[in-house]
């Protein structure tokens, strides 16, 4: 098998090319999103969506991408329905706590604590309530993607119970963790690789990759990328755990 290739493409959403060659988009925003380049706006080959809560900034883009790719979309089961109504027809409902075999890759539902109103023409829509997964990939390799969050002390439970190699965590602040307890979770969590998401994307979001790097202090390794740069993570991370 190859190596996980993990591709930010700005704000919360990420590319993963899995070892078992499967392309896994989490939160799908591309097309609005102004930090997502250009190359990435138009995808036409996704296995397996991810979709963390129904914020426009991490769901805007599911529903044209999951009819232009039939890509399989997993999200919480309030979501999962609004999807369906739509029209997607490969959508999948599940809750926190359950995980489920998706394409060789185990997804488990975790918690996250952020609000999830769908906005849909002038109305919101309930979406259920936020989560984060934890995937485990065909080489054992366990990505978590946290979604938004704040810090809460639960994150230990998952570190715990689930040891990801790489967490993909928020450190925009105002709407999620800022870099200061970002770099508590990251204690909490116990993850060697981490990999900053959430910030940069637009005005109002302070918190900044540089204080969290700081902040993290060499307690973990610090991953941080520019929209549209790949990183390579081995198995060999997992076994270093």
């Amino acid at each position: 098998m190859k190596n996980l290739e993990l591709t930010w493409l700005g704000h919360s959403t990420f590319l993963l090319d899995t070892p078992g060659g499967k392309r896994v988009l989490i939160d799908p925003w591309v097309m609005g999103n102004p930090a997502c380049p250009d190359a990435y706006k138009s995808l036409d080959k996704l296995d397996l969506m991810l979709i963390t809560h129904g914020h426009f900034d991490h769901i805007g883009d599911a529903v044209e991408l999951a009819r232009r790719t039939e890509a399989q979309v997993v999200a919480i089961f309030e979501t999962y329905l609004w999807l369906a109504g739509k029209g997607v027809k490969t959508g999948m409902g599940m809750n926190k706590g359950g995980k489920v075999p998706v394409q060789g890759i185990q997804v488990r539902m975790v918690d996250a604590r952020h609000s999830c109103g769908i906005q849909d023409g002038d109305q919101v829509i309930y979406g259920g309530e936020a989560c984060g997964f934890v995937l485990t990939l065909e080489d054992g390799l366990k990505v978590y993607h946290a979604g938004d969050t704040a810090l809460f002390g639960d994150m230990q439970l998952i570190g715990e119970r689930y040891a990801p190699d790489i967490a993909l965590l928020p450190i925009g602040d105002l709407y999620t963790m800022d870099p200061s307890d970002a770099a508590r979770a990251v204690e909490l969590i116990g993850a060697r690789r981490v990999v900053p998401m959430h910030h940069s994307t637009f005005e109002g979001l302070p918190g900044k990759p540089a204080d969290f790097v700081a902040a993290v202090g060499g307690k973990a390794e610090v991953t941080v990328l520019q929209p549209g740069q790949t990183q390579a993570f081995a198995p060999a991370v997992a076994a270093a755990r």
